[in-house]
């Protein structure tokens, strides 16, 4: 991409994030999203097919850079120097969903929701899938893997309903000790 369709693209990440704290997804319309971006429909649909595709977008977005293993000094944390253990990748993950909470929080509203939750299953899972080997459980893997996502997960809607009143210290203590790893 050049420069150009970096800065468009930007803009309709931004102009998505400020209508999300605003409306519910399901009430944003993509004539929304170009007013609030300031550009062209026939723009809009050239990065993206649809609403739902934008959405998924800016999860990857999101979790692509939660997930990655090359971190930096950030703002709000930094796990630049200790990032080895499960606990440190839960915490970090917490961090920065905190730091996206308006995101998170209009994302999670409505329908779109359950399409977010299945995406960071997704991710979920395959961090986990690191610490499979080091486990001695005689649970088939896929079975695991599911129950640990979606337990974290689950953990997590509840920490965001509560509006995250828990450090994300304190919850990944919480969910460490429940599963006992």
């Amino acid at each position: 991409m050049d420069r150009r369709q970096q800065k468009t693209r930007a803009a309709i990440f931004h102009a998505f994030s400020t209508l999300l704290k605003l409306k519910n997804f399901n009430q944003i319309t993509v004539q929304d999203i170009i007013d609030e971006a300031n550009i062209g429909r026939s723009t809009f649909y050239a990065h993206f097919e649809t609403k739902d595709e934008l959405l998924k977008a800016m999860c990857t977005n999101i979790f692509t850079h939660i997930f990655s293993e090359d971190l930096s000094r950030e703002k709000t944390h930094d796990f630049s120097k200790d990032y080895h253990g499960l606990e440190q990748k839960i915490t970090h993950i917490l961090y920065h969903l905190k730091d996206s909470k308006c995101d998170i929080v209009g994302i999670l509203s409505c329908e779109s929701g359950e399409l977010f939750m299945r995406y960071f299953k997704e991710y979920l899972s395959e961090m986990f899938l690191q610490y499979v080997d080091t486990l001695s459980l005689t649970v088939p893997t896929e079975f695991l893997l599911n129950h640990l996502s979606g337990s974290l997960a689950n953990a997590i809607q509840w920490w965001i309903k509560k509006d995250m009143e828990e450090t994300p210290e304190e919850l990944t203590k919480n969910y460490m000790t429940l599963i006992k790893m």
